[in-house]
């Protein structure tokens, strides 16, 4: 793998800042609360979640993403990231460098089963020992917030203010109603936002993307010191429910109306112009129960074509209040000096919302609905489902909640001071983006006592001084649920597990064949026995624990949701077991009234 556009760029100027933090973090280690050096960066992560590897504009996608592809026109623009394939996994290794295994984040609550729970790595929040970000750029002086979803738990000491963040305004779900401070589905009775680790509740002219953007502006601005500001600003868009601004969603008419085939067909057509797979790629079938387009309705075809299109329009809004956030940094004379990342948690949700009556039920109750009417607007509960998804991952294989490439082959952009504008196509994976920072901004953590970094800088590759961070006998390993993707010397093998996988690990050559399409297990098997072996090392290194029998994250999901439901909620309990009561009751009480009916009849004969 190499650098397109890349050549030697060493940073003079990077490396003088750089060099003497490194040395005097080796000698003395890290203050508790130093003051930051004149001149160290700024830094703003912008996060997006559920988005596909092509949906930015800048990666070829059908939104308009202006300021996302203005960033990735002065930085660097990476073709092989890869994250997780679920939200607050990705969320935790971005946030700490480590590994999701070693910083205790290993799954989420919706589908983690009860064999697991509370297990070493399997707390679901940051375990001690775990240092973030944040963490370390406050020791070094810097000024640190965060605003949008945390989904990193919020019981005591698991909130931002205990991890780093001077101000936040977090959510801790996987996700909230885009207009309105309500949950978005069962398992949660409410929306949990929190501002500085206090319950919180949000105005009444709440947009997520535009509420996320003045919170984190109003952070910024409140501090009047020259003091450089870290800034991680997580969006909710395009997480379920997909809602966005008419004005925004109207951009997209008929740019989806041939259907799941034809945008599938066509981001793979173009990921192959762009470079984003070689010439000769093959594309992966739909998924096994997909729908053809041509069996919809024509009314079906018209509601899930808008469905599309306020995804793009979700994406749209995100972007436009990302630009306020450049322009005001801008206007400020903040933003030469601001290092971004923009980046996904994972990608595209196959999550339907049309296909549960219980989940149903609870939309009737909770004032959502699913039809065309304003859709995207308030009360509008959007989803694209499993065909759409898997359209938008194109050029990749599944989806969200699976290590397919679809599931975690996912857009990171990084531009600022010390990074230079180049295509990037080394491998990387969301645990460097921690360290890389740090070594951008010219600090060296001091991790005495905490848990090590897993992750890697890769600031040898972006300066030109190294081609790739991951070398042929470096292997890079993604579990979450069962699902895994295991990297090594250019090939992959991965494991999907139900209901869209079957639990078998295959090999694949993601060079050649970025789209899992042709399983070498068969004629590679002792390439396939090597990764096999690297993985059982990598897994007992981390602490990974293997899956109960019969596992599947829906089925889960399913029990975790009324398990949780029925803990919020415990008269709901009482009058099921009252109306089974009283059913059986009727039915006793049935059958007496039959015999003593038939011994009247045969006293009277």
């Amino acid at each position: 793998m190499e650098i397109i556009n890349g050549g030697h760029r060493a940073r003079w100027r990077m490396r003088m800042l750089i060099f003497p933090a490194l040395l005097a973090g080796l000698v003395h280690g890290a203050p508790a609360l130093a003051e930051a050096e004149p001149g160290k960066p700024n830094i703003v992560v912008l996060l997006v979640d559920d988005a596909a590897l092509m949906d930015f504009g800048v990666y070829g996608g059908e939104a308009r993403t202006p300021n996302i592809d203005a960033l990735a026109a002065r930085g660097a623009l990476f073709t092989q990231y890869r994250s997780s394939p679920l939200c607050a996994p990705s969320r935790a290794m971005l946030l700490t460098g480590m590994d999701n295994h070693r910083n205790g984040v290993a799954t989420i609550p919706e589908v983690i089963p009860p064999e697991q729970e509370g297990k070493p790595g399997y707390t679901l929040s940051l375990e001690p020992g775990v240092a973030t970000l944040a963490d370390y750029l406050k020791e070094a002086g810097y000024r640190t917030y965060m605003t949008g979803k945390w989904h990193l738990g919020s019981g005591e000491g698991d909130l931002p203010v205990s991890h780093g963040f001077d101000r936040s305004f977090a959510l801790d779900a996987s996700g909230a109603d885009n207009w309105e401070d309500k949950s978005y589905m069962p398992f949660y009775a409410e929306a949990p936002w929190f501002e500085d680790g206090k319950p919180a509740a949000l105005p009444e002219d709440f947009y997520s993307s535009k509420f996320i953007v003045d919170k984190a502006i109003s952070y910024i601005d409140e501090d009047d010191t020259a003091a450089p500001f870290f800034a991680y600003v997580a969006f909710q868009a395009i997480h379920i429910p997909v809602q966005a601004p008419a004005e925004f969603t109207g951009n997209y008419d008929g740019v989806y109306d041939e259907g799941w085939e034809a945008l599938r067909k066509a981001r793979h057509e173009k990921a192959i112009a762009e470079g984003l797979v070689p010439k000769g790629a093959k594309l992966a079938p739909m998924p096994k129960g997909s729908r053809p387009w041509s069996a919809l309705s024509k009314d079906e075809q018209k509601l899930y074509a808008a469905r599309m299109q306020v995804n793009a329009g979700m994406l749209e809004a995100m972007d436009f209040h990302v630009g306020r956030l450049i322009e005001h940094l801008k206007a400020e004379g903040a933003y030469d000096n601001t290092i971004f990342v923009v980046t996904s948690d994972n990608g595209p949700a196959p999550s339907r919302g049309d296909n549960n009556w219980q989940l149903a039920l609870w939309m009737k109750f909770n004032g959502y609905h699913l039809g065309m009417k304003n859709i995207g607007e308030k009360g509008s509960w959007g989803f694209i489902g499993p065909e759409w998804a898997n359209a938008a991952a194109s050029p990749g294989d599944l989806f969200k909640f699976y290590a397919a490439s679809g599931g975690v082959r996912v857009p990171f952009v990084i531009a600022g001071p010390g990074v230079p504008h180049e295509r990037v196509q080394s491998f990387a994976m969301v645990t460097d983006v921690a360290p890389t920072l740090l070594e951008l901004a010219g600090i060296a953590p001091d991790a005495t006592g905490r848990r090590p970094m897993t992750g890697r800088s890769l600031v040898p590759v972006l300066e030109g001084d190294a081609p790739h961070t991951y070398g042929p006998e470096d292997p890079a390993g993604i579990e979450v649920s069962g699902n895994t993707g295991f990297y090594l010397d250019g090939y992959k093998i991965t494991r999907n597990m139900a209901p869209m996988g079957d639990g078998k690990w295959r090999l694949y050559d993601i060079g050649a064949d970025p789209g899992e399409t042709t399983d070498l297990s068969e004629t590679k098997p002792e390439v396939k026995q090597k990764l096999l072996m690297a993985y059982a090392a990598y897994a007992k290194k981390m602490g990974v624990l293997e899956m109960p029998k019969g596992y599947s994250s829906t089925t889960q999901l399913d029990r975790n949701t009324r398990e949780r439901v029925l803990a919020l909620h415990p008269w709901i309990r009482i009058v099921g077991i009252a109306v089974i009561l009283s059913v059986f009751a009727g039915i006793i009480w049935g059958i007496r009234s039959i015999v003593l009916r038939r011994r009247a009849g045969r006293a009277a004969g």
